[in-house]
């Protein structure tokens, strides 16, 4: 019984990736994660302790989300449950909590639940969970790859410990690579692989930070080589030469994290929008790439350009606005891939544009007055009076300002004390500074002189 066991136990392994074989089976094996599993940090301390309480780990893919639930599982002494929440439902939840319950009752075991993309689960799945964490019938620990503030309850955010996970850097794959080559039991240590240093760069490079791509694109180069032996290099003792032809070759192409619904749609907009308010075209233009590279709608980004026109460039350049718009209706026109030149084009301008929010602070300040100010009726004089008694209602005494010099009279449109409109010294609002600085001084000068004539009854 005990040998058929293993042989099965053998098999499965056999069969599994790369990727999953060599999931850590110990805090010592884990690599990466310093900020949270380094000596001393909190939860190395919970898991040596064997004090987990409940935890959910937030990272980008291949960081090690699972395979730290995997740790956790050879490390505790309580009973280890694990599940997908792309495959689970109600039902199957409800049962792991029914043994759970029954095993801390029976037995004094408690048990944890391990919940792999946790995100997946809606409201009302997520609350089946509560009580019985709540109550501490069972250690949840769950794994998401969305921002758990949007992606879980709150009631099981607040009884969880969030720990971030970052992506791994290119030594961590380095390491998890070579050890992977080395290691006779579950890596393809039984094979003879010499891996060159370009190679190993290429990996750690394009796989952005995820182990696991790293060890597909090992184990399919490998495993392909062995299978085509006269048609791939190999040293004269066999071995395999793992160079940077074949890494590329495994690989292929480069996969951008991407949700268009998600944190990485909101992140890099927002690293988009403020690297063209900071002047950094440079960087403005990465954002671009990585947006269209990852699969963002041109149409988004050209929106989003003609709104930063107006609230971040404004009027020290009135010319950014035309040129947003015309590269959204270059987009619209267009299309991809042709055009990204056009959006580059309007990044470089916009991002090298002297900046002034003045506009955007107007708007609001008037919007304010509005909705919490009183009500300002409109004055007789600037009434509408296109029609047969209007006079009759007093609409009249208004002053074209073209029958006078220079195109402008003093009248009055709003109470002389509001001011929303405050343009800056850069770029072409400095001249519209001069001007209205000019014009008030003419206002100033027209009510003086108004101020200091006689009345008519005076002069009598």
């Amino acid at each position: 019984m005990d040998l058929f066991s293993d042989l099965r136990s053998a098999n499965r392994l056999a069969a599994q990736p790369l990727a999953a074989r060599m999931r850590p089976r110990s805090l010592d094996e884990f690599v990466g994660q310093d900020h949270i599993l380094g000596p001393g940090k909190l939860l190395r301390r919970m898991l040596l302790a064997d004090r987990l309480n409940s935890v959910i780990f937030y990272g980008p893919p291949g960081c090690g989300k699972t395979a730290l639930a995997h740790v956790i599982a050879n490390q505790t002494k309580s009973h280890f449950v694990a599940m997908n929440a792309v495959a689970a439902g109600i039902k199957e939840v409800r049962e792991v909590l029914a043994e759970a319950r029954a095993r801390l009752e029976e037995e004094k075991e408690r048990t944890i639940l391990f919940l792999d993309e946790i995100h997946r689960f809606n409201r009302s799945q997520q609350d089946v969970l509560l009580p019985d964490v709540e109550n501490g019938i069972v250690i949840l620990v769950g794994a998401t790859t969305q921002n758990p503030f949007f992606a879980v309850n709150t009631p099981l955010l607040s009884r969880s410990q969030i720990f971030t996970l970052e992506p791994l850097t290119r030594e961590h794959v380095k390491t998890i690579v070579k050890r992977a080559l080395a290691d006779e039991e579950r890596g393809l240590g039984k094979t003879p692989v010499e891996i060159t240093d370009e190679a190993l760069d290429f990996l750690a490079e394009i796989c952005d930070g995820d182990a696991r791509r790293a060890l597909m694109a090992v184990e399919i180069g490998v495993k392909s080589t062995m299978a085509i032996e006269s048609e791939t290099p190999r040293a004269a003792d066999g071995t395999i030469l793992f160079d940077l032809a074949l890494a590329q070759d495994s690989i292929q192409r480069k996969v951008l994290d991407f949700d268009p619904t998600g944190d990485s749609h909101y992140d890099l907009a927002s690293a988009f929008i403020k690297s063209l308010r900071g002047s950094d075209p440079q960087a403005a233009v990465y954002w671009l790439a990585r947006m269209l590279e990852s699969g963002e709608d041109p149409r988004f980004v050209a929106r989003r350009l003609v709104i930063f026109a107006s609230e971040d460039v404004g009027n020290a350049d009135p010319m950014g606005l035309l040129v947003a718009n015309g590269a959204w209706d270059a987009v619209e026109r267009v299309g991809l891939p042709e055009c990204q030149l056009n959006l580059s084009h309007a990044v470089c301008y916009l991002a090298t544009a002297p900046k002034s929010n003045a506009a955007t602070l107007a708007i609001g300040a008037a919007s304010k007055d509005v909705k919490e100010g009183r009500t300002l009726p409109v004055p007789k004089h600037l009434r509408d009076s296109h029609y047969a008694g209007s006079k009759q209602f007093g609409h009249v005494g208004y002053q074209y300002a073209h029958n006078f010099e220079g195109g402008w009279v003093d009248q009055e449109y709003v109470p002389a004390d509001v001011t929303y409109y405050t343009p800056t010294d850069r770029g072409f609002e400095a001249t519209i500074r001069e001007r209205m600085a000019e014009l008030e001084a003419r206002r100033k000068f027209s009510r003086e002189a108004k101020s200091s004539k006689p009345s008519a009854e005076g002069e009598g």
